[in-house]
């Protein structure tokens, strides 16, 4: 297992992290996985075996039945690990229990501790945009949280490139706590942050945590043309994230192709082409049995040729899109060639 540093911080996290959200199985998330304590158990002890010291998951997921069983499958090993956990989301019929407001973060954070079975969140991620809720509002709040002792670090999720840099700026310009990493999704078969967020993190040291690299499953090998995939899976019960099927098909074509060559799965090679790639922080793990992770767990040990990272990039390349086109054309001539 390598470690890399969060962002332009001195934290150092595994470049695989575990994500919790099959945790619990409430409600509507049944769907992505119904995991009790007992799997948990066993599921973060394998983890924590091969040197994963970074653990995702998010109040909403089942309701904060995923931050319980993560805390209590996490309570010996505490101290060695990075825990992180996300807010925004609805978790009551009340008019303010839900969004980034003050009021909502404190509450939220408050509740999530509880159930983390904790006195700190290493982490405490934004899962998202709140439209209603001044973005000087949230800010203000979450440094609060990390003056208090609560939170540790900041992060977000989901936002568009211009939401993130309003953010940083106001967090420059204020001396308020930044966002160090952004969660986001990202896969071979779904490229699109690489127009604007990638330049972004990139230029504010900003670190990327990558969520659903297998693209909800449709890049694990199961899918392919002439077949539909399995039944019981997740992608055939809840169709996330979208995917351009077409193209997708023909990137696992050319993964196909390299993981006979390598002795190794479609889904390995997808997450292997993750770890390739330098602006990538870590890569966040979903697994619903033993044998997935497993075999998740062995992407950190293969090593993609040149040749190979080349059939990747020209098969999933983003089409050309203005202004990208037209500034890297200006600026092509800008930099003398290497002797």
């Amino acid at each position: 297992m390598h470690y890399r540093p969060l962002g332009r911080t001195g934290l150092f996290v595994s470049e695989l992290c575990f994500g919790a959200m099959t945790f619990g199985g409430e409600g509507f998330w049944k769907n992505i996985g119904q995991q009790g304590q007992a799997e948990a158990d066993a599921l973060v002890g394998r983890c924590l075996d091969a040197g994963i010291n970074f653990f995702d998951t998010a109040n909403v997921y089942s309701f904060g039945q995923s931050e319980a069983l993560l805390g209590k499958a996490l309570v010996a090993k505490r101290s060695q690990v990075v825990l992180a956990t996300k807010v925004r989301g609805r978790m009551g019929p009340g008019v303010n229990e839900v969004g980034l407001s003050r009021y909502h973060l404190f509450e939220s954070v408050h509740a999530s501790l509880q159930r983390l079975g904790t006195d700190h969140i290493d982490l405490l991620q934004i899962h998202g945009y709140d439209a209603a809720t001044p973005l000087d509002e949230t800010l203000r709040a979450l440094d609060d949280l990390v003056r208090e002792g609560k939170v540790r670090y900041l992060g977000a999720s989901n936002l568009a490139a211009w939401q993130l840099m309003k953010a940083l700026g106001l967090s420059d310009s204020k001396h308020l706590a930044r966002f160090e990493s952004l969660q986001a999704y990202y896969s071979i078969a779904g490229r699109d942050l690489e127009r604007e967020l990638v330049p972004l993190m990139k230029d504010q040291q900003v670190g990327l945590m990558v969520w659903s690299p297998l693209a909800g499953g449709f890049l694990t090998g199961k899918y392919r043309r002439d077949s539909k995939g399995p039944e019981g899976t997740r992608r055939a019960v809840f169709d996330f994230p979208p995917v351009d099927r077409e193209r997708a098909y023909n990137v696992i074509d050319v993964m196909d192709g390299i993981a006979k060559e390598q002795g190794a799965t479609v889904a390995r090679v997808a997450l292997a082409w993750l770890l390739h790639q330098p602006h990538v922080t870590t890569v966040i793990l979903g697994a619903r049995t033993a044998e997935q992770l497993e075999d998740n767990l062995a992407a950190t040990g293969l090593r993609l040729t040149p040749k190979q990272l080349e059939q990747l990039d020209a098969v999933s390349r983003l089409p050309a899109e203005y202004p990208g086109w037209m500034l890297e054309r200006q600026n092509a001539d800008r930099f003398p060639p290497p002797r």
